[in-house]
């Protein structure tokens, strides 16, 4: 993670004729969220790489939310416009570019990035620049924390809570070893870790626990050593490589109902994907993920995209451009340095409320509200962490069909 640095005056010059020039000659720090401006969301969402399977339900959600909003009136008496887009592509330089082009062209809030890593490459340009982040699929223990501005805000839960609850499943089906293999980078080895600890706990052996390249040609190495570990459980915390790790165990006698993973591979085409002529081969595989959201959520979205096929996230990014907009309503203003302040206040110790309508109707009638997100009760701490989630069980029954078998609230 870059150290967030403060702006040289040169830079911090530059920073502001850029911005100026994007808003029209009416800006802010960074955002454009001057006095007669609207609200201005962008997104960096992974349109293209390893995690795109991930980029249509987050964009989706994120433009659900933005339609809500503005079938409410906006915020602060200004319908929004439409988000400025940036793909992360799974690239470092890439992301930071696309966050780069959205706060010089004056976005005043940016979704995204998906990937933890991602945001570690573009979190000093967004919250340097006094934009509100706030990503909705950031899971790597300890990422909030390296944000020393308070500008960033996570709706997605630490592993360090899920690490538990997919230990929890897995001696739950009764296995007393575990192998596990993660991508080697903050999000696949903090999750790893995480699990591997509370199996520990729960007196399971981890006989296997090491790290790959999700970029290396081929992973017959890792799967030659989890086979060979002799687990009765296997453990992948995988992006879409994951696929490829699966394909070997199975053909090295690994049976699917032998597998977990995490919310890397909670794909609802994961099936076709192993084995396209024969979806059955996955039967059986389970793991754990945050919640998509509630079934009232999941309705309207596929209402409002009924070619959606993949949810995992989409509620945890609904959550953030609501309780953001939120923040901005309740501040009077739509200038990210101001209504930063308000993003925790908006999400507890008020009167509840479910949607962007009736929470602005409380703050129009003077009431401190507690926005219930629809991926669940969200209640920021300082650090921009939500301390409470929901995660699902999900798997695939025996003609390879995902299904959610579970939901667990936590703490």
């Amino acid at each position: 993670m870059p150290s967030t640095k403060a702006l040289s005056l040169t830079a911090a010059a530059a920073a502001l004729t850029l911005g100026l020039a994007a808003c029209g000659g009416d800006g802010g720090n960074g955002g454009g969220g001057g006095e007669g401006d609207a609200l201005q969301f962008g997104y960096v969402f992974p349109q293209t790489g390893d995690l795109a399977h991930l980029g249509p339900p987050q964009e989706s959600a994120a433009k659900y939310a933005l339609q809500q909003i503005n079938d409410a009136g906006g915020v602060n008496g200004s319908e929004l416009p439409d988000f400025i887009e940036g793909d992360e592509a799974n690239d470092a330089a890439q992301a930071n570019d696309a966050a780069q082009r959205e706060v010089d062209q004056g976005a005043d809030i940016i979704l995204g990035a998906a990937a933890s890593g991602m945001t570690q490459a573009i979190m000093d340009t967004v919250t340097s620049n006094q934009v509100v982040q706030c990503s909705g699929s950031n899971t790597a223990p300890g990422l909030a924390e390296e944000d020393d501005t308070g500008f960033y805000w996570r709706t997605a839960p630490s592993d360090l809570l899920q690490g538990p609850v997919l230990a929890e499943k897995i001696a739950a089906d009764g296995h007393q070893s575990v192998a596990i293999t993660y991508r080697a980078d903050d999000y696949g080895e903090g999750l790893a870790n995480a699990a591997a600890d509370a199996l520990e706990e729960n007196g399971i052996e981890v006989s296997y626990n090491e790290g790959y390249d999700p970029n290396a040609p081929n992973f017959d190495a890792v799967v030659n050593e989890m086979s060979n570990a002799e687990a009765d459980a296997n453990v992948l915390v995988s992006f879409e490589e994951g696929v490829q790790i699966i394909t070997g165990l199975i053909e090295n006698g690994v049976t699917a109902d032998q597998m977990y993973a995490t919310d890397g591979l909670n794909d609802e085409k994961l099936a076709e994907k192993v084995d396209s002529s024969d979806p059955s081969t996955i039967a059986g595989f389970q793991g754990t993920a945050p919640d998509v959201g509630t079934e009232d959520f999941l309705g309207g979205l596929t209402e409002f995209d009924s070619d959606l096929e993949v949810f995992q996230f989409a509620g945890q990014v609904y959550d953030c451009a609501i309780v953001t907009a939120l923040a901005a309503e309740q501040a009077g203003t739509n200038d990210p340095a101001e209504f930063v302040n308000e993003v925790e206040a908006v999400s507890k110790d008020g009167t509840e409320c479910s949607t962007f309508e009736e929470c602005k109707q409380l703050i129009a009638d003077g009431e401190d509200i507690d926005y219930q997100g629809v991926s669940g009760p969200i209640d920021f701490d300082e650090d921009g962490n939500v301390t409470t989630a929901t995660f699902q069980v999900y798997g695939f029954d025996d003609e390879g069909v995902h299904e959610k078998q579970d939901a667990i609230t936590v703490p």
